[in-house]
């Protein structure tokens, strides 16, 4: 058993003191059933199947609760680049201090404290909960042996300085009685919009299904979820117009339904008539959360990235090196990337492709946030991303950015890797044409080229700039990539998701999706191959527990090319 010590910055916040829970009759016993957070995962019954088969029926269910829940911690990276671990955690100490009490003797409450730190030590059980908290009291933080704290450290994995822990508490009991005795108003928030709340995020005014009558603003509301339902049909659905009254009885929509799927409470900041007229904004600010995780939105911008760990260990598994050139194949909405250039030491080149316009403009957001020059962001689709170079040369096609194509080429053409022929093509390393010498055909590209431009423009000024372009702004599209090109390749390929946490619906996912899922990554796969040079990296990661979506892509890919090995991750034991 290993163990070390690790230095932590923690702040001990004033005691507070909470009303005893009373005794409960039979109907406050119910009441209490019903409003708490103990939801269960809805599965395709196919799908479920092959996944207790694959896992065994008692793993699967744990597999399957801790889904439902967020981790106990906010991951936190560090842009080394800018700062350093240490001076971060003594800004996010401060800040949450200030957030908690007002800035009032911060720096009288804060002190360094030396802990043993113990892998071997189990979470705590989801299903032990605190002593309930009382809305109607003032705290600002959750009860824990009489003492509110919160905790900032350092990760304990070895090679993982530039990560920062915040601890969060949960799952905690809360009061849902009203002043008067009675049940309080209540919002139901879409599924989706409660796996961020249960995140940190607020809740916004997109993400309000339904609320009770005569909510104004500054009332304290229940926040409910309304998780998709099968239908009579076999389909499923969440079932509620979007601006339906809740009466607070078994008459408003899903009231059965919802037992068990509260996560906590806030303050409207919006009456209900505004709320449902509002198309952006604040809709309830939450108050006291059955998770309690703290936000970062806007929080040292530029300085740290909010990512899931395993996120941060897949840019420390391709191991990038200063000066190498680094392909992420789907790379939206840039986490990996910056990580894995802010590893480079912004040094090299990172060559980060998606399909989407909009993605890619987040790219170049977040890269310049970061302060990162080495990231050269491109639409381009995965599935696309080999160049096709006979078609270009039998059409002559004026390649406008050799920078991304590569323009040193060496092979042989028709070979069965696809390279070219040194003597078939002519070689500019600064210039602008990728041209087939001999080519008799006299098409004059360029104006064809410049025709159909025309046409576009004609067609955006009728018609506006269309849904992919909505947010403005240029990027660069890439005709793809010359084989053997990057030194390492990153495929984080789109998944079924089934890993992310938390999840409080998985019922859309069918065997069939699943297997399609499966064939478009190893066709991306097949495309990553390709783009790496001999004796390159290819680091493959998902985000799901889908075994044909993983260890099956292991297996496809030494199978059909015997000159790949699997290699050991070499990093967190």
């Amino acid at each position: 058993m290993r163990r070390a010590s690790y230095c932590f910055l923690r702040t001990a916040l004033r005691r507070r003191h909470f009303r005893s829970a009373p005794k409960m009759d039979d109907s406050s016993s119910s009441s209490s059933e019903r409003y708490r957070f103990n939801p269960t995962l809805a599965w395709d019954a196919e799908v479920e199947d092959y996944f207790i088969k694959a896992y065994g029926a008692d793993h699967f269910a744990r597999i399957s609760k801790s889904l439902t829940h967020p981790s106990s911690y906010s991951c936190i990276r560090v842009n080394t680049l800018k700062t350093t671990s240490d001076s971060v955690i003594k800004k996010l100490v401060s800040m949450l201090d200030h957030k908690i009490t007002g800035g009032a003797d911060i720096d009288a409450r804060e002190q360094i404290v030396v802990t043993d730190f113990d892998h071997s030590t189990e979470e705590q059980s989801l299903n032990e909960t605190s002593t309930p908290l009382d809305p109607s009291l003032d705290h600002g933080s959750v009860q824990v042996s009489g003492d509110n704290v919160e905790l900032v450290c350092k990760c304990p994995y070895l090679g993982l300085d530039n990560v920062v822990f915040v601890q969060g508490s949960g799952p905690h009991l809360l009061w849902y009685e009203g002043q008067s005795g009675k049940a309080m108003k209540e919002v139901i928030i879409s599924r989706k919009c409660a796996e961020a709340v249960l995140r940190g995020a607020q809740i916004y005014v997109p993400g309000v299904l339904a609320c009770s009558a005569h909510v104004e603003k500054g009332e304290l509301v229940a926040v409910s979820v309304g998780v998709e339902q099968r239908g009579s049909d076999g389909s499923w659905g969440v079932g509620i117009t979007r601006g339906t009254v809740l009466q607070g009885s078994e008459s408003d929509p899903h009231y059965c339904e919802r037992k068990g799927l509260y996560i906590g409470q806030g303050t409207a900041l919006m009456s209900r008539a505004s709320i449902f007229r509002a198309s952006k904004g604040i809709a309830v600010e939450m108050s006291h959360r059955v998770y309690r995780l703290p936000s970062f939105h806007d929080v040292l911008k530029g300085e740290i990235f909010l990512q899931n760990l395993p996120s941060i260990v897949t840019a420390h598994v391709l191991e990038p090196q200063e000066g190498e050139k680094i392909l992420d194949m789907c790379a939206a909405p840039g986490g990996k990337t910056t990580a894995i250039a802010i590893l480079m030491k912004d040094k090299g080149e990172v060559v980060a492709c998606d399909r989407s316009h909009n993605k890619v403009m987040d790219i170049m957001k977040l890269a310049t946030e970061m302060g990162l020059t080495c990231i050269n962001a491109y639409k381009l689709d995965a599935l696309k991303s080999v160049c096709q170079v006979k078609e270009i040369l039998d059409v002559g096609v004026e390649i406008l950015d050799l920078e991304v194509l590569n323009p040193v080429v060496t092979g042989t053409v028709g070979s069965p890797n696809g390279e070219m022929m040194n003597d078939d093509i002519t070689k500019c390393r600064n210039g602008t044409k990728l041209m087939q010498t001999g080519n008799s055909r006299k098409t004059d590209t360029k104006k064809q080229l410049n025709q159909s431009e025309d046409r576009m423009k004609a067609v955006h000024k009728r018609n506006g700039p269309g849904r992919n372009h909505c947010m403005g702004g240029r990027v660069r599209t890439s005709k793809g990539h010359f084989p053997n090109s990057f030194d390492r390749v990153l495929l984080d390929a789109p998944c079924s998701a089934l890993g992310l946490r938390p999840r409080l619906f998985a019922g859309e996912e069918t065997l069939e999706s699943l297997m399609h899922h499966a064939r478009y990554q190893r066709r991306m796969f097949d495309r990553a191959v390709q783009l790496v040079r001999p004796g390159g990296v290819i680091v493959y990661s998902t985000c799901t527990i889908n075994p044909g979506e993983n260890e099956a892509l292991v297996r496809y890919a030494l199978d059909k090319y015997e000159f790949l090995s699997l290699a050991a991750q070499g990093m967190v034991d």
